[in-house]
């Protein structure tokens, strides 16, 4: 099962405005017709139920096909001008601020010889957000940078937007603009970032819904029974993703298969793979890989937020688990 590729958005204009986000388009093309849906498993009903679903077991089919089936960013370079690297940082900081980090939630972006640096202050007060609204956040802004244009001073401005946006679709108590301003280090204003919220909108043609990938390893992990501890690593293999910028090409459900395959093998031994298996090997091998270089990179300089988060007693130090069992030596064949 693998969904087809298209683009989430329309060609934008290059009209530049006063806040570096370039205007999108403002036609409506239609939206995508949708691919025909997969077979719903067996058990898929049972699943639903281990998350909480009793009440939409009777859509079980529908929720299976909404959730598994969705179209992946199609493949675009990133702006010629912002680098994998940059990227990286961006939601690095994005995490941060997601979850909270003590001392690293309040940071700047700044700069400097071409060269995006981050400097920091405490921060006065955090927020409390869901997981799905940081994945939200980074598709939006993934979607944007293929898409429009963006001065790369004001990449941090149109990270804090796209977070912006995601919580009104994702929670229950919206941030205020100004505490999100504030968590920026004074970096832009309130007007500044309702002006870029603005611009996302019109250059994705308001196409914001997506089921993402954290929902989709949550019913995996609930139709292959997998364990606490399996759904952790592969959270934690999941969220390592974000930082690289090939992931935004993959299709939510495989990118979820491919952390939940992978978490499996490393607990459980090579041998081991979620059943039912809704990807053959060949569809997620060579996703893994990304993972694994992610999950061994540890704490680098721009990209230690997953690791230091996952790192916490809170979530019992998988990610220093996870790169002790992946220096491991596998056992060869016999």
């Amino acid at each position: 099962m693998q969904g087809p590729a298209a683009s989430l958005c329309p060609e934008p204009l290059s009209t530049p405005d006063p806040d570096g986000l370039a205007e999108g388009s403002s036609s409506s093309p239609g939206l995508p017709e949708r691919p025909p849906g997969p077979c719903a498993p067996p058990g898929l009903e049972e699943a639903l139920c281990r998350m909480g679903l009793e009440r939409e077991r009777e859509y079980a089919g529908d929720i299976f096909a909404e959730v598994m089936v969705c179209r992946a960013l199609p493949w675009r370079a990133l702006p010629r001008k912002v680098t994998p690297e940059m990227r990286a940082l961006v939601v690095d900081w994005l995490v941060q601020v997601h979850v909270r980090t003590g001392e690293g939630a309040r940071l700047d972006l700044c700069l400097h010889l071409g060269i995006l640096v981050v400097t920091g202050a405490p921060p006065q007060e955090y927020l409390s957000l869901a997981g799905d609204t940081l994945y939200l956040a980074v598709h939006l802004l993934d979607s944007y940078l293929r898409a429009g244009k963006v001065r790369l001073h004001r990449l941090q401005l149109l990270g804090m937007a796209c977070l912006f946006l995601a919580c009104k679709i994702e929670e229950c108590v919206l941030p205020e603009p100004a505490s999100l301003c504030l968590l920026s280090a004074g970096s832009f204003s309130r007007a500044e970032l309702l002006r870029a919220e603005r611009r996302i909108l019109s250059c994705l043609d308001f196409r914001l819904h997506h089921p993402g990938p954290l929902l989709c390893l949550g019913l995996l992990a609930a139709l292959a029974r997998s364990s606490a501890q399996v759904m952790l690593l592969a959270t934690y293999f999941l969220e390592l993703s974000l930082l690289e910028a090939e992931a935004a090409g993959w299709e939510p459900g495989r990118r979820a298969a491919a952390a939940l395959s992978l978490a499996h093998r490393v607990l459980e031994g090579a041998s081991s793979r979620p059943e039912p298996a809704l990807y053959s090997s060949a569809e997620l091998d060579p996703l893994e890989p990304c993972m694994v270089r992610a999950a061994l990179r540890g704490p680098a300089p721009g990209r230690a937020a997953v690791f230091l988060k996952y790192a916490r007693p809170q979530r019992q130090g998988t990610s220093l688990t996870a790169a002790h069992l992946l220096r491991r030596p596998q056992p060869g064949p016999c």
